[in-house]
């Protein structure tokens, strides 16, 4: 049965690779002119399925043309591009418009290399095809599409929020911060599938990269009162609820010395670091916001924290089942988290 199955499926393959090479056979002129062309190029149907690549595109992939044939235009992807960019392209070739962008892709080797990729629809005989044209940066002169010197600048910033973070001395503070900014990633990608017109895809994508930061503010906060097993005293929470107010004080001494452009950005950092224990109720602290008082990028944060901090061990109490711990930030709607994300953080499950 296996055999069969397997002969089958062989069969199966071979059809449709038969399929496609009729199709290359068939490119009109004025698509197959475009493999001409000196930088890497990609042609692909209605539905991103690959026709046709040219010699450029072999040599700087490492995938022959047999391979690249009948996979899907993203097969290359290394899942490090922001989905923001992957927003932008899918609206663009939505409505039938060009696209320009730089995506972060994995040769068959395993190394990674950014390509300036410029995708443009062509219609021809009632049928849609997109010619993409990709170039590899790395073969670009160090600095020609990014200032070194603000590379370095910003790397060294980014250095020192760590720095100060790993002063709160919990091993498993790496893997929160990094879990957080991850599921803020999935609560935006979900939200915005339903929102898609309500806020710009920068502004979202300056949510994902600053919500890493929401608990610098806890440096500050004694070890014997962050650590402390059994529950707080009253003074003792008092000063845990510092930790946001405390934040805010370290990334305005971080923004000293920062490139204009970089402190508007970080905006939305302070925004989360000052906010995301505040609640849709006005409830929360440390300036006790209600409803949409509290900015949106703290509101995001807010429900991704508590739900990693209920599925993780800490030392004063054990991990929470995944189930309980949704079924929790559901029994918080309109309570301490925005209804809209609640509704979008459900979706992600």
């Amino acid at each position: 049965m296996v055999k069969k199955l397997s002969v089958y499926m062989n069969d199966k393959l071979k059809g449709k690779k038969v399929v496609f090479l009729e199709k290359i056979k068939q490119l009109p002129p004025i698509l197959a002119g475009y493999l001409q062309l000196a930088d890497a190029v990609m042609i692909t149907d209605e539905k991103h399925t690959i026709l046709d690549v040219n010699n450029e595109y072999t040599r700087t992939t490492g995938y022959e043309k047999r391979e690249a044939i009948g996979q899907k235009a993203g097969f290359t992807k290394s899942q490090l591009t922001s989905f923001c960019t992957y927003v932008s392209l899918k609206e663009a070739i939505h409505v039938g418009k060009p696209w320009t962008g730089v995506l972060l892709n994995k040769k068959k080797c395993g190394d990674l290399w950014h390509s300036s990729l410029t995708i443009t629809p062509i219609k021809h005989e009632n049928a849609v095809y997109f010619i993409g044209v990709f170039r590899e940066l790395e073969q670009l002169k160090e600095g020609m599409y990014l200032s070194e010197q603000e590379k370095a600048g910003t790397e060294r910033e980014l250095l020192r929020v760590l720095a100060i973070s790993c002063e709160i001395r919990d091993p498993g503070i790496e893997d929160h911060l990094v879990n957080v900014q991850n599921l803020t990633e999935q609560l935006i990608v979900s939200f915005h599938k339903k929102h898609s017109n309500r806020f710009s895809v920068a502004y979202l994508s300056q949510i994902i990269h600053a919500s890493i930061l929401h608990d610098i503010g806890k440096a500050g906060i004694p070890e014997g009162i962050l650590y402390k097993p059994g529950s707080l005293a009253e003074y003792e929470r008092k000063i845990i609820e510092m930790h946001p107010l405390m934040g805010q004080d370290i990334l305005s001494k971080l923004s000293i010395g920062l490139h204009n452009d970089f402190i508007k950005s970080l905006e939305v950092a302070e925004n989360i670091i000052k906010y995301h224990h505040e609640r849709w109720d006005g409830t929360g602290y440390p300036h006790g916001l209600k409803g949409e008082e509290i900015p949106f990028e703290a509101r995001v944060v807010a429900i991704v924290d508590v739900y990693d901090a209920l599925i993780s061990r800490r030392p004063y109490k054990d991990s929470w089942p995944k189930e309980k711990a949704i079924e929790h930030i559901k029994s918080q709607r309109e309570r301490y988290f925005d209804p809209e994300l609640v509704d979008a953080f459900i979706d992600m499950f």
